[in-house]
């Protein structure tokens, strides 16, 4: 889910960079008073099992890869603003180190995968979950299902990123400065590919890691 520089024009990726600046700022003012000083090593722990598990990346059509990423995971575990500085930190290291993720892009990939993944999975698992204990069978479930809703949320946005740049940016005579597809491409393809199989694979972790957490250690969950 990756995007790389070049498919999206630097006005896209400043918006972008722009939306996500106060909601950095805000995470980490909530992050700094919410996070227990026990709980940090969870969060380094978080960011590396995202970096990790992004690191498998299979090409996608319109410029993209598809891979799980551990967003709904991470925020179950230490809180939805907690996940989106674990993810933003393997998003950064990731861009600046590997060439996964452009630079320019980096502010739009955070908002799918940093913000919009672990909020609608995490509040997804709430709703689904409510009212059910955390060594219910219904919460290893309501996570597996929030997991799968939050990244194919994050798909739906990075394919409406991708698919509105040749409307907007292109030559007199039409052709695409960015990327060259347009919606009815762009949003097919990335929602395909993660309602058909990496929302399934996020699911599958987060339930078999919910799970073990249940056995052995459940105050890690969030109710």
């Amino acid at each position: 889910m990756h995007i790389p520089d070049g498919y999206l024009s630097p006005q896209t990726g400043g918006f972008f960079y722009l939306l996500m600046a106060p909601l950095w700022f805000w995470a980490s003012r909530i992050v700094n008073k919410t996070l227990k000083a026990k709980q940090v090593p969870y969060l380094a722990f978080s960011a590396c099992f995202v970096f990790i598990v992004m690191m498998f990346n299979i090409p996608m059509p319109g410029g993209s890869v598809g891979h799980a990423v551990g967003g709904t995971l991470a925020a179950i575990l230490l809180g939805p603003w907690a996940a989106l500085i674990a993810i933003t930190v393997a998003l950064a290291v990731q861009a600046m180190f590997f060439g996964d993720g452009g630079i320019m892009a980096f502010g739009a990939n955070c908002f799918n995968m940093a913000f919009i993944l672990p909020f609608v999975g995490y509040y997804s698992y709430r709703l689904i979950g409510f009212g059910s204990a955390k060594n219910s069978g219904r919460k290893p479930v309501a996570a597996a299902l929030g997991a799968y809703f939050g990244i194919v949320a994050a798909s739906l946005f990075a394919g409406v990123e991708f698919g509105i740049q040749p409307a907007l940016y292109h030559t007199a005579q039409g052709r695409p400065l960015y990327c060259p597809y347009g919606l009815n491409i762009t949003v097919p393809a990335m929602l395909a590919q993660h309602l058909l199989l990496f929302g399934w694979i996020e699911a599958g972790i987060t339930f078999l890691v919910i799970r073990y957490l249940q056995k052995e250690d459940e105050g890690l969950i969030k109710p």
